[in-house]
């Protein structure tokens, strides 16, 4: 998975490494392949420790550790067990640390050009708002070019018969979460309400603070919003059967392809029948002989690929905090905001508080990136504190644009160069609130009817699980 950007291939390189000096026995192992999300080849792992610390120091999740000693040291989950049955919360910070592919992300490639390849499916391609602003680096583009028109071209020339904006239901996650948490502020409902578009950070709370489930926001992420609406809005509209449609998430989260096999998502049919990681995505595109860089810009198709300026805000730290502040701001004055940045909860630092009244209501709000900067507060919460009424968390630390199955060696000056870009998109589009979305507000007029009402609930809210901590 790795042949060719190695890091250990690059250093014998570097040092003129060519041949072994000294030949014995080699280490033996299986191959763990039982997690949807992540895969482990322990016999190319070289001890370096980087997956255990960022596993432990970074995530506080302690999934993987060294065993034994000498030359029987590895890198594995307690008694060698899989992954797959460890609170591993499939974040892929391991992976993108790991320097020589013990570690990768669980391949969705061959179901989605099997499904490209049959002429009795439709594949809709949705793309995460972090992807357009990471995938340039696969070809040689710097850190946090924007290459939005060229992804949409790409997937078409790869088969994809239609191409959608998860943005746009970005968007009308924020509309549903922002009417949620008023619904409980007004109704004495469970408060601090916490996001749950990080399915890494859902999975976190699941196995270790399950007793705090409620204060969960129940809207699924917002590609499994626009999976259910494929298959259900889209499908109406054209008249097609939804079992012929094939909806494949490309995305820059391992944690997706956990989050699309969860029997809470869908009902006959999953939302989500494929998640590919961005840097899956390019293998796709390269093993397609496509010249990534001479492609023209195209759009999003209709109806599902208008999308506004807060939407783009999901794929950095602090961006669904500041999209709902902006469309709750709407619904307790009737306005838009003065100023539609909302600096407080920008920035990289792993915790960023703020405080705003609004139209007589005090909200008290956090916004946190990574989960080691989470356990303080769920602590405090679980002994009876109420720190906070609204908390967006990411589980990959800075947000989506360092997410798991973005492009390797994610510095700290990539991820920040990612995060401006998401900024400036927002800040050139020419809508920027999620509420004047013409295109979500025609689906709650032609189709939902009012926001989390009875069929918003059933297409575009689900429940969580409390998950053993073995």
């Amino acid at each position: 998975m790795r042949n060719g950007s190695c890091e250990l291939q690059r250093l014998s390189r570097e040092y003129g490494v060519r041949t072994r000096r000294y030949v014995g026995d080699r280490r033996r192992a299986k191959l763990d392949v039982a997690s949807p999300a992540v895969e482990r080849d322990a016999e190319k792992c070289i001890l370096c420790g980087r997956c255990v610390r960022v596993c432990h120091e970074t995530q506080n999740v302690g999934a993987i550790d060294f065993a034994h000693r000498g030359f029987r040291s590895v890198v594995t989950p307690a008694m060698d067990r899989s992954l797959n049955t460890v609170p591993c919360v499939d974040c892929g910070q391991c992976i993108v640390v790991c320097p020589v592919g013990a570690l990768s992300e669980k391949s969705s490639q061959k179901p989605v050009w099997e499904a490209i390849n049959d002429p009795g499916r439709i594949v809709v391609a949705q793309v995460a708002p972090a992807v357009r602003v990471a995938l340039g680096e696969e070809f040689g583009l710097p850190a946090g070019t924007v290459v939005t028109g060229k992804l949409v071209a790409a997937l078409r020339r790869i088969g994809m018969d239609l191409v959608f904006d998860t943005n746009f239901s970005a968007d009308l996650t924020i509309i549903e979460e922002a009417h949620e948490l008023l619904a409980r502020i007004r109704g004495g409902g469970t408060l601090p309400m916490m996001t749950s578009c990080s399915p890494g950070w859902v999975k976190y709370i699941e196995h270790f603070y399950p007793d705090l489930l409620p204060h969960l926001s129940s809207c699924k992420s917002p590609h499994e919003m626009q999976g259910a609406l494929v298959k259900s809005y889209y499908a109406q509209q054209r008249g097609i059967d939804p079992a012929k449609l094939f909806v494949a998430s490309v995305m820059p989260c391992t944690a997706k392809k956990f989050e699309a096999q969860r029997p809470e998502l869908g009902g006959m049919l999953p939302d989500v029948d494929a998640v590919l990681t961005t840097r899956e995505l390019a293998q796709m595109i390269r093993a397609a002989g496509i010249d990534f860089h001479r492609l023209p810009d195209e759009g999003f198709d209709d109806p599902m690929g208008e999308a506004t300026g807060a939407a783009a805000l999901f794929g950095a730290a602090g961006g669904v905090m500041e999209a709902a502040v902006r469309t709750v701001y709407h619904a307790l004055t009737g306005g838009d905001m003065p100023s539609l940045v909302f600096a407080p909860i920008r920035g990289m630092d792993g915790v960023r508080h703020a405080e705003v009244d609004i139209a007589g209501q005090h909200l008290r709000l956090a916004a946190v990136s990574g989960l080691r900067n989470i356990g303080a507060i769920l602590d405090r919460m679980r002994a009876g504190e109420r720190p906070y009424d609204f908390i967006e968390v990411m589980a990959c630390p800075g947000g989506c644009v360092n997410g798991g199955g973005q492009p390797r060696n994610a510095d700290p000056e990539r991820v920040r160069s990612r995060t401006e870009s998401m900024y400036a998109i927002d800040r050139d589009q020419p809508v920027r609130c999620s509420h004047r979305n013409d295109a979500v507000r025609d689906l709650y007029a032609d189709f939902l009817g009012e926001p989390g009402g009875p069929l918003a609930h059933s297409l575009l809210h689900t429940h969580y699980v409390a998950r053993q901590n073995r």
